[in-house]
């Protein structure tokens, strides 16, 4: 079974990363089980990214309920548009929600509904329908309270002030999805990646370019932050940012020949070897990462859809043993 390395071992809960700068981790990093992060000054807060249902939000609003009573949250970013980073916005009841103009638009994209849907379908759906039970059965998805529309969007950058701290909101996507941000604080040597960074993890394309999520950790890595919360994962360090960069040149090294030899996904799939990857966890990820890379190399490329990609994941966390 794909496992995290040992030193990849953390705890779950709120830990101070900087002056005012919190981290909200929650192992194991995998699906759907994100981190999220509260910056406060001068009787204010910002809260990074809310949680995958309300049970697990209003939790993480506890843990920060001796900080926030008198620092309020009245700032929501959200990196990203994936419930896993955003469903939870509903449960916190601020006052601004701030995200990227793309991941605004794509937020209604796979509302709960859809996967409350999956996982009630699950039992139905044989060997898929399994291996959504195993990384979606935890969530209550239809629990799951409408979450409030982005009251300020932008593209490129924003600067965002907290009491006396500003904070830079960069936009790289797209990457992971399609409008990633990082969330940068170079006043605390910290920046807060989204999903940008998978620590300990494989990594999911669902977007690309992948040229993009480089560059985007190429970003990081230059910057020498000493602080680098991931969107999954312990917390991390710039060289587990170049790990990242490593298995995304990796992936284009292996997914540009086959496709130029005129392979297809499900064969090029098939005739990669994993090699130093193969002991991540979420290895199977690999399915989507190929289909997306390969729409990168060919715009023709007709991409897989949602069921289409589960059932190629579940196929290979079978064959993995993951």
């Amino acid at each position: 079974m794909a496992t995290r390395p040992e030193t990849g071992r953390y705890d779950k809960g709120l830990t101070e990363v900087g002056d005012g700068v919190f981290a909200y981790l929650q192992p194991d990093g995998g699906w759907g089980w994100s981190n999220a992060g509260l910056v406060t000054s001068g009787g204010d807060s910002l809260l990074v990214d809310t949680l995958f249902d309300m049970t697990l939000t209003r939790e993480m609003l506890d843990a920060m309920s001796s900080i926030t009573a008198t620092a309020p949250i009245r700032t929501i970013v959200n990196s990203h548009a994936n419930g896993d980073h955003c469903y939870g916005n509903g449960a916190v009841g601020a006052e601004r929600v701030i995200a990227s103009e793309t991941s605004a638009r794509e937020m209604d994209d796979v509302p709960p509904a859809y996967l409350a849907g999956m996982v009630e379908m699950a039992p139905d759906l044989g060997e898929v329908g399994r291996y959504v039970q195993r990384i979606f059965g935890a969530f209550d998805f239809a629990g799951v309270d409408p979450a409030p529309q982005a009251t300020d969007t932008f593209s490129g950058s924003m600067r965002v002030t907290v009491g006396d701290l500003e904070l830079d909101l960069v936009e790289v996507g797209p990457a992971h999805t399609a409008g990633d941000i990082l969330v940068e604080l170079p006043e605390r040597d910290t920046v807060f990646t989204g999903d940008i960074l998978f620590n300990g993890g494989t990594p999911v394309i669902w977007s690309g370019p992948v040229s993009n999520w480089i560059s985007a950790c190429d970003r990081i890595v230059d910057a020498g932050w000493s602080n680098v919360v991931p969107g999954h994962g312990p917390i991390a360090t710039t060289d587990d940012v170049q790990t990242m960069r490593d298995y995304l040149s990796w992936l284009l090294a292996e997914v540009r020949p086959r496709q130029a030899a005129g392979m297809g996904v499900d064969e090029t799939i098939a005739d990669i070897d994993l090699g130093q990857w193969a002991e991540r966890s979420e290895s199977e990820r690999l399915a989507v990462n190929v289909d997306t890379v390969f729409a990168e190399l060919d715009p023709a490329h007709e991409r897989a859809d949602v069921l289409a990609n589960f059932s190629r994941m579940a196929a290979l966390a079978g064959t993995f043993g993951s």
